[in-house]
């Protein structure tokens, strides 16, 4: 199942432009280096939904608190610590 992972963005790491816009954000302390392109409007403290790389949208803090806690609770965040292994 795909689903969209909340997190904070710690830094915005690339600013060339709108395109290529770039940030670390935490989830649950894993940090990760993720797209901002679809989220112009998002700036450092803001938590931020993220699918495949790319954050997606902007939330609400206690929010994506909640929805990290469940997506934890049912093993949903396995996966940001040690991606699957890739068949070549």
């Amino acid at each position: 199942m795909c689903l969209a992972i909340p997190g904070k963005l710690l830094e915005i790491t690339s600013e060339l432009d709108e395109t290529f816009r770039m940030g670390k954000v935490s989830f649950g302390g894993v940090k990760k280096e993720v797209s901002l392109a679809l989220v112009p409007e998002a700036k450092v403290d803001d938590y931020v939904m993220v699918h495949v790389g790319a954050a997606i949208s902007v939330v609400d803090e206690e929010e994506a608190k909640k929805t990290f806690e469940v997506l934890s609770q049912l093993g949903e965040l396995n996966d940001l610590e040690h991606p699957p292994e890739s068949n070549p």
